[in-house]
């Protein structure tokens, strides 16, 4: 079974405090994509590594930048009887989804409907290669489009519209029971997710309108999406307090 891997990370570094993309903010002494792209690249299965490719969709104004930052990473050499994952990157779009169709655009047509494709964020550097596995392992088994997700442990509630103060009406208290936080990777067979996309480019350059999940694309079809365990080690960097945390924490 051939799996490829979109790893987007075309973000600014903005809400982080930095002048550098998000991915390339360093943490523990290496830029957020290398943490990412490593443990895709770790995870294995029954034959070896799972991975054959991945494909990192960049700002197109740092592209060298992030080949450089992920040249420690393995490529593909063709004069090696056993070549290892080829890491390629490519510029990525305006908005997440438009970055996540950059990415599928470079994976070419070569490659069967039936692969299995990985989509994940760079700014979740720490989801281990057990993560990664068991959502490879869940589309293997016919779920054609695979979530990881962590049971919502707070409170939640439905508001409406603020007054004049900020204060906002509680309309309903949700049933936390049947809630799931979702994380990356997310995983699809590649025909599926194209398709999706396909369906969905017309809003891939507006940033109100453009997905913001990958699974939200495949919904939209009436296909069927499956939750499997996430890992709280996946968490998602957004702020300088995340970074923080992180730098803390790690991947323990």
């Amino acid at each position: 079974m051939s799996v490829v891997a979109v790893l987007t990370a075309a973000g600014s570094g903005s809400r982080l405090g930095h002048a550098l993309p998000k991915a390339l903010v360093p943490l523990r002494g290496e830029a957020l994509v290398v943490h990412a792209a490593r443990r895709l690249l770790d995870a294995s299965g029954a034959h070896g590594p799972l991975l054959d490719e991945i494909v990192v969709t960049a700002p197109a104004e740092h592209l060298d930048a992030f080949v450089v930052a992920l040249a420690a990473t393995p490529t593909e050499d063709p004069g090696t009887p056993s070549p290892g994952p080829r890491v390629r990157v490519v510029a990525g779009g305006a908005t997440r989804q438009a970055s996540v169709a950059a990415g599928l655009a470079a994976l070419g047509a070569h490659l069967d409907a039936g692969t299995t494709v990985l989509v994940h964020d760079a700014a979740r550097p720490f989801a281990p290669a057990a993560l990664v596995a068991r959502v490879v392992a869940a589309v293997a088994a016919g779920h054609e489009a695979v979530v990881p997700g962590l049971p919502v442990t707070d409170t939640v509630k439905r508001v409406g519209p603020a007054d004049a103060g900020g204060a906002e009406p509680v309309r309903a208290t949700v049933e936390r029971a049947d809630l799931r936080a979702v994380q990356t990777p997310q995983g699809f067979t590649l025909g599926l997710l194209r398709r999706a996309h396909d369906e969905a480019a017309r809003h891939a350059h507006d940033e109100s309108l453009a997905a913001t999940d990958d699974a939200g694309l495949v919904e939209r079809l009436g296909h069927a999406v499956w939750v499997v365990a996430g890992d709280e080690r996946a968490a998602k960097i957004t702020t300088a307090r995340d970074l923080r945390v992180a730098e803390l924490l790690g991947d323990a």
